[in-house]
């Protein structure tokens, strides 16, 4: 067993080919911009407010972390694992999430990437009734918008966040 550290970036145990996350210090959080954790286990980390800015987190294991107010701006995060993390206030602006499992992940008020790079990201129903609700939400006559937004409509009260966004409220009045 070696414990490796690379650079600031943390402090890793490599079990033959296997490398497991220990952990990292405070100080280093601001300094992980562009780090290369391909595949790593950061499963469970507090990671709060990291500065992960264009790092290469393809096939990494955060499922459970903390990445709250986390900068994932232009981050590969294609086959993350990201079941259950907290992504509360994340910037993912330009981040890749192609195959990526954000599934039971909190997302609330984060930057949702609106590319090409969010196809294929795994969701469950929460999310997936959170990104409808801001979708019908949205000010828009076009009568092709109107008919996806009637159709969906319904789906997206179910999100957690259908209240804050008013379309409870849009309900209420147009059932009075």
């Amino acid at each position: 067993m070696d414990f490796i550290l690379k650079s600031t970036t943390g402090i890793v145990i490599r079990t033959g080919t296997a490398d497991t996350f220990v952990g990292f210090l405070r100080q280093d959080l601001a300094s992980l911009g562009s780090a290369d954790l391909k595949g790593a286990n950061l499963s469970g980390a507090d990671l709060k407010g990291a500065n992960l800015t264009s790092a290469s987190l393809t096939s990494a294991d955060l499922s459970g972390a903390d990445l709250s107010g986390a900068d994932l701006s232009g981050a590969d995060l294609r086959g993350a694992n990201l079941h259950g993390a907290s992504l509360r206030y994340a910037n993912l602006r330009g981040a890749d999430l192609r195959y990526a499992n954000l599934r039971y992940a909190n997302l609330d008020y984060a930057c949702w990437p609106l590319s090409c790079c969010s196809k294929d990201v795994k969701v469950d129903a929460r999310i997936a009734a959170q990104l409808a609700a801001h979708f019908c939400v949205m000010d828009c006559d076009d009568p092709a918008y109107q008919a996806a937004r009637a159709a969906i409509l319904e789906f997206a009260k179910t999100s957690h966040r259908a209240g804050d966004l008013g379309l409870l409220e849009e309900w209420r009045i147009s059932h009075v």
